[in-house]
């Protein structure tokens, strides 16, 4: 599940990401993914125009995202712009650890339940886990507790109290941030 990319930047063990780092990513190497991102979500990707395959997102659309977080998520734009937000913050395997549950929930194999599961709280929850998410001692117990039987609801919890954390702390910022701010007047620059 985890995918390098050009914004990461190579860290050794428990060295903390210094803020010249952050900002340097998020002024240089952003932009480009922001862009990608304008291009294919306000259509003015070339190939985009001249096939005219792909569904360009309205400004109504995008300014829809700001009424609530789970609307937000549940537009494949909006999820793409909190993502490249998320990326800027350091702090994307939130949203990779909310998807994550999303698709296990999805999951109807009994015999890749607990796989699928092993390797979300490998990943996610366990202490020190690559992509560790910021939970609470009293929910990483309680979910290392489910998965002596995983079950489609043992991450429910520890899934509620990243969304929870996610819709009250980078949702407000994200929908201040240049990210949004800039999606938003080049859907309504192309509608002028």
């Amino acid at each position: 599940m985890h995918r390098e990319s050009a914004d990461t930047v190579p860290q050794g063990p428990n060295q903390p990401c210094p803020s010249s780092t952050k900002s340097h990513v998020a002024t240089t190497l952003l932009p480009a993914a922001r862009q990608s991102l304008f291009d294919h979500a306000v259509g003015t990707d070339p190939p985009a125009e001249r096939t005219g395959q792909r569904q360009r997102l309205s400004t109504e659309e995008a300014t829809r995202w700001a009424d609530s977080f789970d609307v937000l998520l549940s537009h494949k734009y909006g999820l793409a712009a909190f993502r490249a937000f998320l990326k800027t913050e350091f702090s994307e395997e939130n949203l990779e650890f909310w998807l994550a549950c999303e698709d296990f929930k999805k999951t109807r194999s009994a015999a890749k339940l607990a796989s699928k599961a092993q390797r979300i709280f490998e990943e996610f929850i366990d202490v020190q886990a690559p992509r560790e998410v910021n939970i609470d001692f009293q929910t990483r117990e309680l979910t290392r507790r489910n998965m002596q039987e995983p079950s489609l609801s043992c991450f429910d919890q520890a899934q509620g109290k990243v969304h929870s954390l996610m819709e009250k702390d980078s949702y407000p910022r994200f929908l201040r941030s240049k990210i949004y701010t800039d999606l938003l007047s080049q859907t309504q620059r192309r509608l002028s």
